[in-house]
Order: structure tokens, then sequence, then C-alpha cells
């Protein structure tokens, strides 16, 4: 730490200077000195000593001759420089170079927490006491500050408050701590640093307004609301100690009253406190009846009985939190389901604001809190002091954006606070493009209840075309700039813009024009997007644009034509005239006898390819079985020996069996012989004698192998016992008496009845058994046993499931969804060991599990998932390890978002004729992908599709020779029906 005897030995000496001017910038470099020189020790106190809640303002004072002192030796650094000036230096200069860097860092990125957290840590420890304090604002600004950072920023102030002004400044900060965060900590030190002042004027009151705010605050908290009650009680009997020498002074009825009122004012917090659940009630009942000269009133007894009885149901909560690790969210998630069912608000809100101090990060439990407040309380500064910390504390995401927007609306605030929270909104990072597009859209809602559509023209009007306008061009540059895509697909700030001025404005032409650019930004071939502009033109424009539109519809759409067309021919049927009945028909039957031949055309180059691909596998099943065939014919000794033995298996009745190659059955018998040669060597060697080995032929041995194998007892899965039951594959071909190896493993998930190792008819461990367990959730438990490594392998454990009964039923344990706070790493060198990834991971922030992909042999495949406390550690972690070199690899590092598992499609679903039109929603922000479009016409589809194998290809369409059977036409009432359903 550069000190403030190295800072002065390192200035250079300068020659006195005459005049008023050299004097006034003497005085101000001494005042910044001994700023430097305060701060510079109050770091030094700290660094020595951890302080309490509570400190003593004497001792953080500052005196003269400690000044003197130090200027003492600041002199004798100069007369006399030594090797730690220049280490000084040295440090000093680093640390300026740090600071630099992490300055033009958050002028790049603001919302750095580590950067900012870092930059005040240096500034303080540099004595620079302008920039802390402006460093510390900045991250205020855009942070809820941490109870250590509002602490050790409260006593870099105290320390260096010499007035009144500078008191006024720290009661400013403590009035900005409390509202972060409910700190008892903090109310604790306010309460304290508040009776410093008391001696001023109306200090007093100022006082116990604090104590009485804290009590309103914490007085519940059932551990740490005890200090606040006893500091609060303390001060009130100390003033009424204080009256007692007055007493000469006043006159015996005046100094009664004042005594008798401050003595109320103490019976009153033991009875206030006593009616609390609070920990260690019992000791302030005793101290209550000691200090009290008068028997307890009964009513306060039966107020702390109640007490008692609270704390009873409230403890199991409050140890299971004691008892529990940081952040313990689950155990508070339960706590705030009790409080619910309970009911009292204060209590509500304590437990959600104790919750939030350790789990400040987690977006849900945000919204929750605050779906509360606005559901139930509706206390507007308290619903809009939670929203505001939400958005804080979770900038990135938008749902509490959103929420806060709609809040504030609710509430009535002002429109430009609101307009400057959206503006805020979009400058704070969200992760997915599709965010920006529903933040705009919360907006634009919100300017368009505000504007009077009774009247032609207006500012708010106008306003909201200009948002509009901006939305469209915020999401095509900047947003589809940042993400490689626009986020809205489907226009649906275009549609709302067009459906506000058609139904709201009357203003059709606008709607037009914005339709148009609806589809021509790749909408045309949508069959829903052109009967929603219908409709639109149905309900506020005329007959001859809904012609021109379906008509345009008929031509462009390549999804569902079909239904654009028994649209138009519907219309013309109901409005048009014959000329326009005629050209309906001739457009719709041009456009659907090619949209036929398309099909037929794709069908038919499917069916070639279904049949190439039969063809390479009837040849590759010749090639298999010709090498087969040759490694026969290679094999010349022991041919008759083999014979004789397969004759003698038919004799034994084993022909029906699974069939042996040659070279497995040789080594069956070899590892038989020489079992049995090693048991008679070992007894040799223990005897001391030689002993004679006598190996069976050939044909012995081969009858001990089938009499194992029949010996061998089959055991049919019972499957009333499935949910008591888990299924153990991927285990080691080689493992040696798995039931023996297998069962510790098991045994600490509960009591295991039965291991039922699974083998082949040679004998030989297939891999994979069933573990059966007494209790049902024993079986649960054991299944976070999966991918545990068992002699070098990957152990799969899964539920017992009959796939006879459940053929769907598949076991995928990790998520498919995008998840924010998880990061997919590839690239990643072989050799790269879950520890050396973990050190590089742990430098972005916490990393809570961390998982390396591998095969089913337990080979690493490059892969790993990377899973950090919160969403905000994930995102800095992307922007960091993306593109960073580790060993030699260069490795790509993004939010995690695997891609949907493939279900396969059922075959009545895409041949029912009547089916509905399936919204381009349920294929994803950029609809159905041209290759997965099912071409193949109706009539050649067949009806009863073959299953779709588990591991392998789906069989493919087989096409028939007859088109003559055509699909059955849907009548009018249907396709009505499906235009008017939504």
């Amino acid at each position: 730490m550069a000190t403030a005897a190295a800072s002065s030995a390192s200035e250079p000496e300068v020659e006195p200077q005459a005049g008023p001017e050299a004097e006034e910038e003497e005085d101000e470099a001494k005042a910044a000195s001994v700023e430097r020189k305060v701060l510079s020790r109050a770091v030094a106190a700290e660094a020595a000593k951890t302080k309490e809640p509570g400190w003593d303002l004497q001792q953080e004072g500052v005196s003269e001759s400690d000044g003197d002192e130090e200027d003492a030796m600041a002199s004798s650094a100069e007369s006399s420089p030594g090797e730690d000036e220049w280490e000084y230096d040295e440090e000093e200069e680093k640390n300026q170079l740090e600071i630099e860097r992490l300055e033009e860092q958050l002028s790049i990125n603001g919302y750095d927490y580590n950067c900012h957290v870092e930059l005040i840590r240096l500034l303080r420890l540099e004595g620079e006491l302008n920039k802390v304090r402006m460093a510390r604002q900045k991250m205020s600004e855009l942070f809820p500050l941490t109870e250590e950072l509002w602490l050790e920023w409260l006593h870099d102030e105290i320390s260096m408050a010499m007035d009144g002004l500078d008191r006024e400044h720290v009661y400013e900060l403590f009035e900005r701590a409390v509202k972060d965060y409910i700190c008892p900590n903090i109310w604790l030190e306010y309460g304290q640093y508040s009776v410093g002042g008391i001696g001023q004027k109306g200090g007093l009151e100022k006082v116990r307004s604090v104590f009485e705010r804290a009590l309103s605050s914490v007085g519940l908290h059932m551990t740490k609301g005890l200090a606040i009650w006893e500091a609060y009680r303390e001060f009130e009997s100390a003033i009424m100690e204080a009256a007692r020498p007055i007493a000469a002074f006043l006159s015996p009825s005046d100094w009664e009253q004042t005594f008798d009122s401050q003595l109320e004012k103490v019976h009153s917090l033991f009875r206030r406190q006593l009616a609390i659940p609070l920990y260690d009630m019992e000791a302030t009942f005793a101290e209550y009846e000691e200090w009290s000269e008068d028997p307890i009133p009964e009513p306060v007894l039966q107020s702390y009985q109640k007490a008692l009885e609270q704390l009873e149901k409230y403890k199991p909560y409050e140890e299971a939190l004691l008892q529990a690790e940081a952040p313990r969210l689950a155990e508070y998630q339960a706590y705030i389901d009790f409080e619910m069912k309970i009911g009292d608000p204060a209590r509500i809100q304590l437990i959600f604001e104790r919750a939030l101090v350790e789990n400040c990060l987690v977006p849900d439990l945000w919204i929750r809190y605050s779906r509360y407040l606005d559901r139930q309380l509706k206390v507007k500064d308290l619903v809009l002091s939670v929203h505001s910390r939400a958005v804080r504390n979770c900038p990135w995401t938008v749902a509490l954006w959103s929420r806060y927007l709609l809040a504030m609306e609710r509430h009535g605030v002002d429109h430009q606070m609101i307009s400057a929270t959206f503006e805020n909104a979009l400058s704070a990072g969200f992760i997915q493009a599709t965010d920006y597009v529903e933040i705009w859209q919360v907006y634009l809602d919100y300017l368009r209840r505000r504007v009077d559509f009774r009247q032609d023209s207006s500012k708010e009007l106008e306003e909201l075309r200009a948002m509009f306008t901006r939305a469209l061009e915020h999401l095509q540059q900047e947003v589809e700039e940042r993400f490689n895509e626009s986020g809205d697909p489907s226009c649906m700030i275009m549609q709302s813009w067009a459906r506000v001025e058609a139904r709201l404005c009357n203003n059709m032409q606008k709607a037009r024009e914005l339709w148009d650019s609806i589809m021509t930004r790749g909408n045309a071939k949508y069959a829903n997007m052109w009967l929603e502009y219908y409709n639109l033109e149905r309900a506020h424009g005329d007959t001859q644009h809904c012609r021109k539109a379906l008509h345009r519809a008929v031509q462009c759409t390549s999804d569902y034509p079909e239904h654009v067309c028994e649209v138009l021919l519907t219309m013309e049927r109901t409005e048009g005239t014959l000329e326009d009945w005629d050209v309906a028909i001739q457009k719709t039957e041009t456009r659907l006898a090619r949209v036929n031949e398309q099909r037929l055309k794709a069908a038919e180059k499917e069916a070639a390819l279904v049949q190439q691909e039969e063809e390479r596998a009837e040849q590759r099943k010749k090639v298999r079985a010709e090498k087969k065939a040759l490694k026969k014919k290679k094999k010349t000794h022991g041919a008759g020996k083999r014979k004789a033995d397969e004759e003698e298996e038919r004799e034994w009745g084993e022909e029906e069996e699974e069939e042996e190659q040659p070279s497995k059955r040789r080594r069956v018998e070899n590892s038989l012989a020489s079992g049995v040669a090693s048991a008679m060597e070992e007894e040799a060697d223990s005897s001391g004698k030689c002993v004679t080995i006598d190996v069976a032929p050939p044909s012995k041995q081969k009858e001990k192998a089938a009499s194992l194998k029949l010996d061998m007892p089959k055991v049919a899965h019972d499957s009333s016992k499935d949910s008591v039951t888990v299924f153990v594959s991927n285990l080691p071909y080689s493992m040696d008496e798995p039931e023996v190896k297998l069962r510790p493993l098991f045994e600490v998930c509960g009591e295991v009845v039965q291991i039922r190792p699974v083998f082949s008819n040679r004998g030989d461990f297939r891999g994979y058994c069933y573990v059966e367990f007494k209790e049902e959730k024993s079986a649960r438990q054991a299944l976070d046993l999966d991918r545990k490594t068992v002699e070098g392998r990957p152990m799969f454990v899964s539920p017992c499931v009959d796939k006879s009964k459940n053929p769907d039923f598949k076991v995928f344990r990790y998520s498919t969804t995008l998840e924010k706070h998880k990061l997919f790493i590839s690239g990643l060198p072989f050799s790269c060991t879950k520890e050396e990834l973990e050190d590089i991971c742990k430098a972005h922030g916490t990393v809570k599990d961390l998982r390396l992909v591998t095969n089913r042999a337990g080979k690493p495949k490059g892969l790993a998932y990377v899973e950090y406390e919160n969403e905000s550690q994930a995102s800095q972690a992307v922007m960091k390890m993306d593109g960073m070199t580790i060993k030699e690899n260069v490795i790509k590092v993004a939010i995690s978002n695997p891609p949907q598992r493939k279900v396969p499609e059922k075959p009545e679903v895409r041949t029912a004729p009547g089916a509905p039109m399936v919204p381009r929603q349920m294929y994803g922000a950029r609809g159905k992908g041209r290759t997965q479009l099912s071409l193949l016409p109706r009539a050649l589809q067949r009806h009863s599709a073959a299953p779709q194998a588990e591991n392998g290809p789906a069989v493919g369409p087989t096409v028939t020779s007859s088109l003559a059977t055509e699909a059955p036409k849907m009548s009018n009432a249907d396709f009505a029906k499906l235009l008017l359903r939504k």
C-alpha cells in the first residue's frame, strides 16, 4: 500500500513561491494531502483488524499528534530514502496501470460488476478520495451494493466527517444503503451513528425516528432483530438514567412527569419486543422481570406466551436456514410458502427480503416477490422500489423490465420517468433477440393506451408512430447485427402497427403499406400470414383489396396453398360475379396442378433415394457374407474337430441355441482348461508337491461348458417391482462378480433386496443388470448415481420401465431448453481434465457444476457443460472465454441451448385431409425449414406406416404404382370452420 510517507518522499522538491496565488495552491495541496492521509489510515486500520458492526468514533477520529508523527516520518523518509521507497513506487505504478485498464474496460461495458469492485478497491488503496467516491457513486447507480460494500463506504465517510454538513452527507448515504437490501447490521450502524448527533438540533427525534424505522424494517427478524431492540431500549434507558441528576433543578411535579414519561417508553419497548417471536425471548423476559419494579401485567404475559407458541412453529424453518449453506434458495422457498399460507404481509415481505439478500441474482424470486406486491399490497412506493431493485440486480431479464413498466403505468408515474426507464431497459444487454421485441411491444402498448383516438391528430399519436418507426430501425440495425437474427421474423411489431392504423386510425393505406413490407420480408410463403392480412381487409378494407390479397396468396403460398384457394373460392361464391368466379377457378386449378406436379416429382425423388439406400444395404450385406465365408475357408486347422463338436452338440440338442463362431468356442474351451490348470498349479505350489494335471479332452470340456449353460438360472423380470428397481447399463463386460462389486455402491442409497446381472448363453456378463431396493425412495435416490465411473466407464442408471407397455419411454436427464446460466464449450483438447477446465472457468464466476461429455466407453469428446451461479456470470464468461486457446486448441463458448429432441411425426397427422392449418409458430422463430416440408401427395402416402426403429433411420414411405385413388376433398363448410377457428 502506498502510504503518505512514500507519496511525500516521491514528490520532487520545489522552491517556495511568493504571492497569494502560491499560498492558495499550497493550502489546496495541504488539504488534499490531509484527505489522502485520512483515507490511507482508514484503509490501514481495516487491513490490520476486522471491525465489528459497531465502532468507537473516538478511535476513528484524526488527532493533531498523529499528523505530527506522520510529518516527522515523512521528513525522515525524505532525508534517508531506502529500498522501501522504491517498492512503494513500483507498487503504486502497477496499481495506477491497473486502474487505467479497469476504467477503460468500464467505459466499454459499464455492467461489469467485478470490474467495479476491483476498481474501488485499488482507488481506496491508493487513497484517491474523490475518485473512490465517484466510482462508488457510479456503481451504486447501476447495482445495489452489498452489505459489505455499504459498510466499507460508510466507515470511510464517517472517519472523514468533520462538521455538520459531512454528517448530513453520511445520513444521506445511510438512507440509500437501507433501501438496497434489508440489512440489520446497516440499520444498527445507522442508529448508533445517529446517537452521536444527539447534541444537534432535533438530534433526539432523529435517533428515535431511525430506531423506529429500523424496528419496522427488521424488528421481526427472528435471529438478528434482537440487536435492534436491545440497542433502542438501552438508548431510552440511558436517557432515563440521565434524568435522575437533574431532579434538584426541577420541581417535583415536572421531574416526576419527565421521569415517568421516559420510564413508560422503556416499558413499552419491553412489551412490544416480548409480543414478537424472536430468538432468546426467555432471556429478554427474565431481564424485564428483574428490571421492572411492578409485577408484569396479565396481557403482557398472554402476548409473551402466544409469541413463544409462534416461535416453535417458525423454528424448523430458521434451523434449516442455519444448517444449510448459502445461498439456501430451497430453504427460503419453503419458508416463503409457509409465510404465504399464514398471510401476514409484514412477515411475508421480510422473508422475501431476507431471501433476496443471498439470492439477489435469481430473477424468478424477484418476479414472485413483485407479483405478490402487485396483487396484494399495492402500495406505490413499496411496489416501485422492489421493481427498481429487481431490474438493477438482474438487468438482463426482460420479464422484470416489462413488469416494472407495467407497474409504473399502473401507479400513474410520470411519462418522462417511464420513458427513461424504457431507455435503460434497451441498454441493459438482453441475452436473446426476442427479448428486445418483447420490451418494445410492452412500451408500444403503453404508448397506445395514452392516445385519444377520437382526435385526428395529437402529440401522443405522433409519438406512438415515431416509436413504431424507431422500433423497426432498432430491431433491424442493432439487434440483427448483434444476434445475426431479427428476433421478430413474423413481424409482430409491424402487425401491431398495421392494426392500430386500420382499426383505431382508419388509415388502411398505411396498414397496406406495412403489410406489403411484411410480405417482402420472407413471409409471403405462409398461408396464415395472408389470411391475417385478409381478415384485416375484410374488417376495415373493401372487397377489391380482399380479392387482390387472395390472388397474391394463391400464387405465393407454398405451405398450405389449398387453404387460400378455398378461401378465395368461398369469397367469390358469396360476393363475386361470374367473371370473378371464372378467374378464381382458373387460377386455383392452375396453381394446384403445379403444386401437385412438384409434389409428385419430390415423391419420386424420395422413392428413388429410398430404393438406392435399400440397394446399398443389400450390397453391404452381401459383402459381409462374402468376408465371413472367406474367413471360414482360411481356418484350415481343426476342421475335423469342429465337425465332431458340431455333431456332438446336435446330440445334446443345442442346435436351437444362439450360433457361436468357432474362434469364440475355442476361447471358451481354452479358458476352461487354463482355469483348471492354474488352480492345480496354485495347489501344487502351496503343498510343495508335484501334482499331475488331468486336462479333459475337448469333448469333455464341451460337455462341462454345456452343463454350465444349462445350470444357469433364468430369472423372469417382475414388472410389478419396477417402482423399486433401477436399470444399470454400460458396465464393463470384463467385470467379475458384478453383484459383489455393485452392492456396496448402491447400498448407500438404501437396503438392496437383489442385484440381477444379465449373462449371455455362454455365461459372459452382458454389461447391464437390475438393482431391486426395498423402498421406492431408495430407487429414486439411486438415479443420482447416473454417469458415475465404474472401472473406467460411466455407469448409466435409469428407471426400470417395461417398454412393451411404454414404447415411447425415453430417458434423457439433461435439459433441452435454453439455459442462460450454463455454457456449452466445444473444441476442448481430449487431454483436458475436469480440474484444469474448472480452474479456467472459476476466474469468471462461481462454478456450480461442470460436466465433460464422454462416449459410452468414458472417452472425452472435447465438449463440456459449465453451470454458473447466475446468468450474469455466464454472460461474462462467454465474452471472455470464447476463442480462448487451451493446449493449442481454440475453444468455442456459447450459452447452452441444446436442440429439441426429434419426435417421430405420426402418419395420421400428415395424411389427414381435414387437419387444421398448422400455425407457423410451432416450428420456431424462423418457420418450418424448406427441407422439412413433406412434399409427398396424400394419394401416394400409406395410411399404415411402419414404426420407426429406435436406433436407426425411419423406414421411408413406400410409393404405390397406382395413382387412381385420390384424397377426399373438404367441403366449403369445413374450410369455413378452419378460417374462423382462432
